[in-house]
Formats: structure tokens, C-alpha cells, sequence
């Protein structure tokens, strides 16, 4: 049989939007056949249309619901990118096809494969069936004959197999940020803390660019088939990873917690589903009327139900968009999108925690062994739990967006009231520990500020404080510690517009366009990276953030504009994002792989303004003394070097105001009567021993430490006015100096 009418339709095929995967041979389809009148009198729950060019085959199977009876007439119209490139009308009865001429009303289920015209073919250009993503609908309206009056219109997005969804650029970009954060680890675990700073702000500003990307797909604003799957390739970064036994486990607990699980998969070949393309407000006519209409007869009671669920045509197929669409295109249940983000999330944390243990294992068995110098990741092996704890504060860090966005959007979801339990307990649990550490961070430089006049001080020279809490401050210079507080307030005010705003592309177009702007604005004045390439590397990741949302409110269509100006905008966005994202890739790679090279890979960067390398402990000036105050700790029973208690408020461990007044006050500086220094150590054992021949606060102004070049610093100046002499105090204590400088000798 041959349909020389569908002929436009199939053209349109050649310039649609894509799903996924790379065809083995060209190939248009579509999957929906949506409406686009309010009360169209035809429409189909079913719609696949397969054309293979090579031998100008079609399938169709369609299930339909007619209402029209009479002669009509068809409109056809093929819009490419907002062109509109093909109009034509056909008739039904010059066509011969019966069943149209005239059409009957009933229900329409029709299953059969067709020869297409060979001049089909010639009409296609051959870029239809291998360019990516392309944009494209075919609109038909349908008009009685007689009175032309106009009683439904169609539209269907078609598909080349082409995507830049791919599978192999998620795991390249998810194995480049986890190689990089491992290194910069590594190098901080050799002594190397100034390049594994730079190292793993590069890492952490890349690793949030990639989640600002998956935000852009999260959505419910217009989004052109590119940039859907463009977005798609970072969700990952949000934990939406599809595993299939896994979606079985998260289908049988909400089942068993009392919830309804969605079965949007299991009805495909039943009911289509529309990927929405528009933002809900420019969605066509008759599916808002529809979903309004049903709003306003669904009971009070049943109204949380309506908000879980995923919303329905009249013709009875769905409508995805936002989460929900993010959730779709990566083959997961709506209703299962929350556990999975919150169990990848659990599960990269346990893997790490693991990881960690099992490498300071593996260094103290090669150690034993000989298999490596005894001073190789000597700071590990002795402090590991406190740098376990920071690694698990820097974790909770980075998957702060991921969580409170999913967090969020469960309140809305109610999926079961388990899940909304495990929403609360994480919102709640990752935001205060993340309060307390910024407050933390805070006290101390306070209390640096007013003692030494620099927040650098205790900031960098106490290890225990660096290694816990360091992940809050040590991408920023050191006046700017309190920047983690901007940051945390941008994550959680644009998570509430991303989860609470699902719907509403306008409000979250308008939302996110003031957010990225604030954000801009306040790293351009304040610059408050550690120094001047981290903070252009930061900045241009922000100016990308905000052009993108300049895009995102166009796309929402506020400015009525053509649908040309959409589809160019969607192609730049694509191309600007695609090709940043590389350069950023290819920044981060190259230093980190320079670092390596070098024999002294702290000397790649120079000395920060803030002059924290003063402060801090190198590997590099560690001795074999360090091992023999390793030793004499080990006697005086002190366990360690870090206590291994797991207290959030640790005062104690860190540089206290009462450990810094010892110092300063000459009066303290004896020992309490009838108290040996062993009975002292036993009951405040030293933290961080390092080589006495090199201390925190030279005696006689001499120093094998590197000189700042920003000249002397404030916390120098201080102890000049105070003529402080470290070396008897010292002698006096018979402690090392790092731990009287960190506050380990009280």
C-alpha cells in the first residue's frame, strides 16, 4: 500500500527531535502524537511511526479516538528549528484512504507497514539522518470541508537515532573528576598541600559546573531536544544513574512503606508519553485545559495524589517535564528518581569510607613491609580518622545541591511517608552539619583575627583544624573564609526554586536569572578564591551559570518571540556549554597532570597573598626527628597524634583562645605544681609532632622555612611585639612546637 500523503510528515521526521542511542541505519520515527487545540476532536494514546529510507518502508501503529464525522481537509506544516520549511493541504478522498473519506467517530487501532513514495526520499536531506537532536514538528490540522471549521490538530516529534545523550561521555567525565579528586588527595597525603589545594579547587568548581548543567535539565521551562540531552550527560552528578535490580528494590520499598509506585514504563505500548518541549505554560491548549479541568473535579483530599502523579492528556498519554522528564529520559519511575539519588549518594559515601580505610591499611602493611619509605604518608597513617572526617564533610559538601534538591521535590511528592522521613533526616542533617562547620570555620578565624590580627594563623597552622574543617575554606583566601556561607545560601535558595517551582518555567526561569546574577555580581567584587587564575576559573564558570539562564528565560517565552529565536538560542547554548566544558576539562587535566611531573610540585603555584604556606606544615620539612616524637608519643601512651573521638565541637583539638592566652601570658608559662610531664602528655597527648630543628616560631629570627614573598606577616609582627622566646619555652614544656602552635600542649 502506498500513503504519498504522508510524505510531509516524514519530511519532518528528517529535521525532529531525537531519543537515544546510535542507529545502525538511518532511520526517522516518532513516538507521540500530541494535541495542540483545546477540544480536539481526534487524538491518539498510541502513536509510532518508524521510515527507513533504504527501502522507503514505513511502520505505523497508532490507537486513536475519533469524534468527527464528515469530509475534512489536512493541513500539513513541517517546522525545523522555529522555520517553518513545508505547508501543504491534502485531501483525504483525492488520497483514496478509507476510513477518512468521510471519517467516522469511534476508536481508530491501526498496526500495518506501507511503501512511501520515492520522491520521499529525495526530499530528505542526508544531515536529517545524522545530525544530533534535531528539533523539528510536523503540525496537522484538520478542517470540515464544508464549513472549514477547524476540529483537531496533531503535532508528532520524530527522531534520527542520534543523540548526544551518550553513555561513554558520562563515564569519561565521571572518571576524569573522580581521578582528579583522588590526586589532589594523594598529593596532600605526601606533603604537597599547596598543589593539592589548586588541585582540588579545579576539581570541586568543575564537579559543581557539571551539576549546574544537570540543574539546566531539571527545568520546566522550553527545552530544545539538544539541550534535553545535553543535560542529560551530567545527571549523574545528582545520583540519577539507572540500575535495574536496584529500581526493583526502590519499587518493593515504597510498596512496602505505604506509597503507589508509578508504571509510566510498563504502559509504553500502550499509552504514549510526551517529552515535553515547552514550558507548561506554552504547552498546547488542549493539554492544559485537560489537566486544569481535571484539577478542579479531583477532590480536596486527592490533591496530593494529583501532584505525585504524572500528569495525563485527555487521549490518556503522559506529560513529562522538569524532574519528571529528567527521570523518564533516564528509563527511572518518577516515583523511584529520590532513592535512587539518596542511595548513590549513601553509596559513594560508604565506598569512601571504605576506600580510605583500606588505603591506610595498605600503607601501614607496606610500610611493615618495606615496600615504602616509613615517612611516606606519614600525616595519613598517624591522623587518618580526622582526615576521614573531613573527607566526609567535604562529601557532604558536594552532594549538598544534589540532595536538597531531591529532598525538596519529595516534600512535593509524598512518594511514601518513609521516603518523606528520609527527606527530612537528610535535609535537615546535611544542612546543620554543613551550618556547624561554617560556624566553626568562622569562631576560629575570629579568634585568629583578634589574636594574631590574621586569619591565616590558626586557620592554616593547626593540621587537625586544616585536615576537618579545611574543605570550607582553603579554596578561598584567607580574609574571605566566610564566603562558604554565600555559597551554602546560593545552593539552598536555587534548590527551592528547581523543586518548588516544577511547573511554574516562568517563576524558575525568573528565579534562577536573579540567582545567577547575585552570584556573578559577588564574585566579581569580592574575588574570594585563593588567588588570581582560581579566581578566573571560578568566574567565567559563574558568567557561563548566568548566560545560561539568560537562555532559560527566553526559552520560557516572557518575550513572545519568534520560535526561529528558540531554536538558534537552544543550538548556541549547546555549542557555548559543549565547548567550555572542554576547555575546562582540559585545564584541569593539564595541571594536574603538570603537577605530577614536577619534582616539587608546590613550587608550580606561587605564595598565596594570605601567606598561609607560612603556616603550614610541608612533608617537605619533615626529618627523621619527626618519627623519634612519633616514638616518644607511643611511650608516653598518647595513642596518636589525633584524637579519634568523633565530636563535632572540638575546641579542644583545635587552637583555643585558653591554649593561645598560655602562650601570650607570661604567667602560664610554667608547669602546675607537682605535675611531671609524663602525667601532662598522658592527659593532653601531643597531635602533630614535626622536626624541632624547624618550628612554627623561630628562635633568633632563623627559619629553613621558604620566605614569603608578600614580606613578613602580621602573626610575625605579633610575636616581635610580644618577645615571646619559643625555643626556652619549649625546652621548658619538652613539647614540639607544632603542638604548642595548634594548641595540643594543654
Amino acid at each position: 500500500m502506498r500513503l504519498p500523503y504522508l510524505r510531509p510528515a516524514l519530511l519532518l521526521s528528517a529535521l525532529a527531535a531525537v531519543r537515544s542511542g546510535t542507529a545502525a541505519e538511518a532511520m526517522l520515527s516518532s513516538t507521540s502524537l500530541n494535541s495542540c487545540q483545546t477540544d480536539s476532536q481526534f487524538s491518539a494514546s498510541l502513536f509510532n511511526v518508524v521510515y527507513t529510507p533504504h527501502n522507503n518502508s514505513a511502520s505505523i501503529n497508532v490507537v486513536a479516538t475519533s469524534s468527527i464525522e464528515g469530509n475534512v481537509t489536512f493541513n500539513v506544516n513541517v517546522v525545523a528549528y522555529g522555520y517553518q520549511i513545508i505547508s501543504q493541504s491534502l485531501n483525504p478522498c483525492d488520497l483514496g484512504l478509507a476510513g477518512l473519506c468521510p471519517m467516522t467517530a469511534g476508536k481508530l487501532s491501526l498496526k500495518f507497514n506501507f511503501d512511501v513514495d520515492a520522491s520521499a526520499k529525495d526530499q530528505i536531506p542526508g544531515i536529517a539522518y545524522t545530525f544530533p537532536d534535531l528539533d523539528a514538528t510536523v503540525r496537522v490540522v484538520l478542517n470540515k470541508t464544508d464549513t472549514h471549521e477547524t476540529v483537531a490538530c496533531v503535532e508528532a516529534d520524530v527522531s534520527n537515532g542520534k543523540t548526544v545523550d551518550l553513555l561513554a561521555v558520562k563515564w569519561v567525565l565521571a572518571i576524569i573528576a573522580g581521578l582528579v579528586l583522588c590526586s589532589s588527595a594523594v598529593l596532600n597525603g605526601l606533603g604537597h598541600s599547596n598543589a593539592a589545594a589548586h588541585i582540588a579547587s579545579g576539581a570541586l568548581s568543575l564537579f559543581g559546573f557539571f551539576q549546574a548543567q544537570a540543574i539546566l535539565g531539571m527545568m520546566s521551562v522550553h527545552l530544545p531536544p539538544v539541550v534535553q540531552s545535553w543535560t542529560q550527560d551530567f545527571q549523574w552528578t545528582m545520583g540519577i544513574i539507572n540500575v535495574d535490580f536496584l529500581q526493583d528494590i526502590f519499587t518493593w520499598y515504597q510498596r512496602a512503606t505505604g506509597g503507589t509506585p508509578s508504571t509510566i514504563f510498563d504502559s509504553l505500548t500502550t499509552v504514549s508519553v510526551q517529552v515535553e518541549k515547552r514550558a507548561l505554560s506554552m504547552l498546547p491548549e488542549a493539554a492544559v485545559s485537560v489537566y486544569r479541568r481535571s484539577a478542579a473535579l479531583i477532590p480536596r483530599a486527592a490533591v496530593g495524589l494529583m501532584k505525585r502523579g504524572n500528569i495525563t492528556t485527555g487521549s490518556g498519554s503522559y506529560i513529562v517535564y522538569g524532574i519528571q522528564r529528567v527521570a523518564f529520559r533516564a528509563g527511572i519511575e518518577s516515583t523511584n528518581l529520590f532513592l535512587t539519588g539518596l542511595v548513590f549518594y549513601s553509596l559513594l559515601v560508604v565506598f569512601t569510607v571504605g576506600g580510605v580505610a583500606a588505603f591506610k591499611g595498605f600503607c601501614e602493611l607496606a610500610a611493615k613491609k618495606k615496600w615504602m619509605k616509613s615517612d611516606t604518608f606519614l600525616e595519613f597513617r598517624n591522623g587518618w580518622l580526622t582526615i576521614l572526617k573531613g573527607i566526609l564533610f567535604r562529601l557532604t559538601l558536594i552532594g549538598y545541591p544534589q540532595m536538597t534538591i531531591l529532598c525538596l521535590w519529595e516534600f512535593t511528592q509524598i512518594d511514601s511517608p518513609a521516603e518523606v522521613l528520609l527527606a527530612i533526616f537528610f535535609l535537615v542533617g546535611m544542612t546543620v552539619t554543613l551550618g556547624w562547620a561554617a560556624f566553626k570555620v568562622i569562631r576560629i578565624a575570629r579568634r585568629s583575627v583578634a589574636m594574631h590580627r590574621n586569619p591565616a594563623y590558626i586557620l592554616f597552622s593547626d593540621p587537625h583544624a586544616l585536615n576537618k574543617w579545611g574543605f570550607l575554606y582553603v579554596q578561598f583566601r584567607a580574609s574571605a573564609y566566610y564566603f562558604v556561607i554565600p555559597v551554602l545560601g546560593y545552593t539552598f535558595v536555587k534548590s527551592l526554586f528547581i523543586a518548588f517551582a516544577q511547573g511554574k518555567g516562568n517563576v524558575q526561569a525568573i528565579g534562577l536569572l536573579l540567582i545567577e546574577a547575585g552570584a556573578l555580581i559577588a564574585v566579581s567584587v569580592l574575588r574570594p578564591w585563593m588567588d588570581k587564575s582560581t579566581n578566573s576559573f571560578n568566574i567565567s564558570i559563574c558568567a557561563v551559570n548566568f548566560i545560561n539562564a539568560i537562555f532559560l528565560l527566553i526559552f520560557s517565552d516572557v518575550f513572545d518571540q519568534p520560535a526561529l529565536v528558540n531554536g538558534v538560542i537552544g543550538l548556541i547554548l549547546f555549542f557555548l556549554n559543549a565547548i567550555f566544558a572542554t576547555v575546562l576539562l582540559i585545564m584541569v587535566i593539564v595541571s594536574t597532570a603538570l603537577v605530577f611531573y614536577r619534582k616539587n610540585p608546590d613550587g608550580r603555584y606561587q605564595f598565596m597573598a594570605d601567606d598561609r604556606t607560612s603556616f603550614m606544615k610541608s612533608q617537605s620539612q619533615l626529618t627523621g626527628t619527626t618519627e623519634l616524637d612519633a616514638l616518644a608519643a607511643t611511650a608516653r601512651k598518647a595513642g596518636g597524634y589525633y584524637k579519634p573521638g568523633l565530636d563535632l565541637d572540638d575546641d579542644n583539638e583545635s587552637i583555643s583562645s585558653d591554649s593561645m592566652r598560655r602562650r601570650t601570658d607570661g604567667s602560664r608559662l610554667s608547669m602546675p605544681t607537682g605535675t611531671s610531664p609524663e602525667k601532662g602528655y598522658q592527659q593532653n597527648p601531643p597531635r602533630s609532632p614535626v622536626d624541632p630543628s624547624v618550628p612554627l616560631f623561630p628562635a633568633n629570627g632563623s627559619s629553613n622555612r621558604s620566605v614569603s614573598p608578600y614580606g613578613p606577616s602580621s602573626a610575625s609582627a605579633f610575636r616581635a611585639q610580644n618577645n615571646s622566646t619559643p625555643t626556652s619555652f619549649r625546652a621548658q614544656h619538652n613539647a614540639s612546637p607544632w603542638q604548642r602552635g595548634a594548641g595540643y600542649d594543654h
